[in-house]
C-alpha cells in the first residue's frame, strides 16, 4: 500500500512514527559485533600464551578493536592480528587513558562504556560484562558480580564461605602481590576443613567461573586459604590478569608458572556458567 500524500508529508516532518525496520535500525543492524565476553577473556589470555594461538571464538571481535585502535594511531597495522596480546593491551589502555580513564578503568581490558564508545559507527558490542558496584560483604569489598559468583558456589557446597580478604585492597596485603589491588579476587579461609573439603570448595569456585588455587605455606609467605580470581572480570588488576590467563593455560598462577594443581573442571566464564 502506497503512502498518502499527508502521511508521506509527516514522515519528511519526522511526526510519523518509524517502524522497527527504518533507516537508522537498518544501519545499526548491518555494524559487525564484538562479542565482548570473548574479547576480554583473549586480552587475559594471549598475553600469557608462549606462541600466536588466538583465543577460540575472539579473532573476529579482536580484529575488529584493534583496527578501531589502529585508525586512532594506537596500534600498528603490524599487530592487526585478532591476537590481543601485550601490544594490543597496552594500546587499549591508552586509549582508555585518552578518554581520561585512571587505575582500573584503564587496565586494557575493555569496559563495556569504552567498547562502545571505540565502536561508535563501526561495531556493537554483544556479551556485554560488567563488575558492578562495589558492596560489602562478609566484612570485605567485592563487587556485585563476584559477590553472585560467591553465593552460587555456596549454594552448590550447601555451607558458607567466610572470607579473609576482598577485592579494591591496594597494598593491603605485600604477600598476594597485586592480585587483590582490583576486583574479582577474594581469599576464602580453609579453617576447619580437610583436604577433600579444600579441593571440593575449590572445585565449586572454579565451576561458576573462578581461577581458584587452594594455597599451602609451601607454596609462599602464607597460611593455608583458597585464593580466587573471577575470570573476565573487567576491573581486575594486571597481577589478577595474568593469573586468569595461566589458569587458562594449565598453569597454577603463582609466579614459578608451575602446572595447575587444582581440581579439572571444564573452564567456564560466570556468564557461561548462567547460560549452560
Amino acid at each position: 500500500m502506497k503512502f498518502s500524500s499527508y502521511a508521506a508529508a509527516l514522515v519528511a516532518a519526522g511526526l510519523f512514527a518509524s517502524p522497527i525496520g527504518s533507516v537508522q535500525a537498518a544501519d545499526a543492524g548491518a555494524l559487525p559485533s564484538v562479542n565482548m565476553e570473548a574479547t576480554v577473556k583473549a586480552a587475559q589470555i594471549d598475553p600469557r600464551r608462549d606462541d600466536d594461538t588466538l583465543t577460540p571464538g575472539a579473532e573476529s571481535s579482536v580484529l575488529l578493536v584493534e583496527r578501531a585502535l589502529r585508525d586512532r594511531r594506537l596500534l600498528d597495522a603490524k599487530w592487526v592480528d585478532g591476537y590481543f596480546g601485550t601490544t594490543t593491551v597496552a594500546a587499549y589502555a591508552k586509549y582508555q587513558k585518552s578518554l581520561g580513564y585512571t587505575g582500573l578503568d584503564a587496565n586494557g581490558l575493555p569496559g563495556k562504556t569504552s567498547l562502545g564508545r571505540l565502536g561508535r559507527g563501526r561495531f556493537t558490542v554483544t556479551r556485554v560484562v560488567e563488575p558492578g558496584a562495589r558492596v560489602s560483604t562478609g566484612g570485605v569489598v567485592v563487587n556485585t558480580r563476584t559477590r553472585s559468583m560467591l553465593a552460587e558456589a555456596e549454594r552448590l557446597l550447601g555451607r558458607r564461605l567466610v572470607l579473609e580478604q576482598g577485592s579494591y585492597n591496594p597494598g593491603g596485603d605485600p604477600t598476594s602481590a597485586g592480585t587483590h589491588d582490583g576486583g574479582g579476587v577474594v581469599d576464602i579461609s580453609v579453617r576447619g576443613m580437610d583436604s577433600a573439603t579444600r579441593t571440593a570448595v575449590a572445585r565449586a569456585l572454579r565451576r561458576v567461573g573462578f581461577a581458584a588455587w587452594v594455597r599451602s605455606p609451601g607454596q609462599g609467605d602464607w597460611p593455608w586459604h583458597i585464593h580466587a580470581a573471577a575470570i573476565n572480570d573487567t576491573d581486575l588488576s594486571s597481577q589478577a590478569q595474568h593469573q586468569t590467563g595461566d589458569y587458562y593455560l594449565g598453569l597454577n598462577g603463582l609466579a614459578d608458572r608451575g602446572p595447575d594443581d587444582g581440581p579439572k573442571v571444564t573452564i567456564r566464564t560466570w556468564e557461561e556458567y548462567k547460560r549452560r
